[in-house]
């Protein structure tokens, strides 16, 4: 028997195999957006079927040179075949950039990672309602990033279960029920990597001040708080117990514990997080008229 040739079809190679399935679009490649898109790609996802829309060479330029992606230098007939789009864009820009990319993206659910910009204006400037606000933090760049996720009444369960798997990658996720808890997020998660770094920076400077080389100090107060973290994660106990159980009364723990109280430390640190609450709030004021 011989093949009749002219009626066969060719099997699909699986880049066109993948390219029947939605695209995940990128308004902004800079360096959160290119922590996703890794992770994407990690997990399977074809290059192709990733879109990038970034005004600036240099940042275009990363994005090729890591991940093999082209990027657009503006919004385009590209992004139409979006099911999920992401807005990795500064807020101030973010009013502008959405009326560009609006006649492209009308049946996508539209997932912003931008901090203080509130869904309502998102849904206003694009004229849907599909929107999910994400505040992502930038241990995502390694893959053990906490994000919390508000989604308008709206996006539907496979909406939401799209936007899942695009932040799948980045580590953890948490949905909240109110959109205001994510200033919240914004105050405790969101900023709360460089309270991490200015403790780690004071640790290390106490370390090589009582004598220990930078090398060292550095070294120790990383472990230390790598160490103490993931205790707190397995643990059933809460922190204040932790925290208890080495500081024994009269002992060095207790010493420094003690002189913290006394320099308020803890209500400092409070007072501050609540000022970065304020401010995510003033920026949705500001920057979502």
């Amino acid at each position: 028997m011989t093949l009749d040739t002219a009626s066969a079809s060719p099997a699909p190679s699986p880049a066109s195999a993948a390219d029947h399935h939605p695209a995940i679009a990128f308004i902004g490649g800079g360096n959160m957006a290119s922590a996703i898109i890794g992770g994407l790609l990690r997990q399977g996802t074809p290059a192709s079927q990733i879109e990038v829309v970034e005004p600036w060479e240099e940042a275009r330029a990363a994005l090729r040179a890591h991940h093999g992606i082209e990027a657009h230098p503006e919004a385009g007939t590209a992004l139409e075949r979006a099911g999920v789009v992401v807005w990795a864009v500064k807020p101030q820009t973010f009013k502008e950039a959405a009326q560009q990319a609006r006649p492209y993206t009308a049946n996508a659910v539209h997932l912003s990672v931008a901090a203080g910009i509130r869904s309502g204006s998102i849904a206003a400037w694009l004229g849907l309602e599909c929107v999910v606000r994400a505040m992502p933090n930038t241990p995502a760049l390694i893959a053990r990033g906490m994000t919390a996720l508000y989604a308008r009444p709206q996006v539907s369960s496979a909406q939401r279960a799209a936007v899942q798997h695009v932040l799948s990658s980045t580590g953890e996720l948490l949905w909240v029920e109110e959109e205001s808890q994510l200033d919240a997020v914004t105050a405790l998660s969101g900023s709360g990597p460089a309270y991490v770094f200015l403790f780690l920076e004071a640790m290390a400077r106490a370390g090589v001040e009582m004598g220990l080389a930078p090398e060292q100090a550095h070294q120790l107060a990383v472990g230390t708080f790598t160490g103490a973290s993931e205790l707190a994660r397995r643990s059933d106990e809460s922190p204040a117990v932790l925290r208890q159980r080495v500081t024994s009364k009269g002992g060095t723990t207790f010493a420094a514990v003690q002189s913290m109280e006394q320099a308020d430390v803890p209500g400092h640190f409070i007072r501050a997080m609540k000022a970065a609450q304020a401010r995510a709030r003033e920026l949705g004021d500001e920057f979502g008229k």
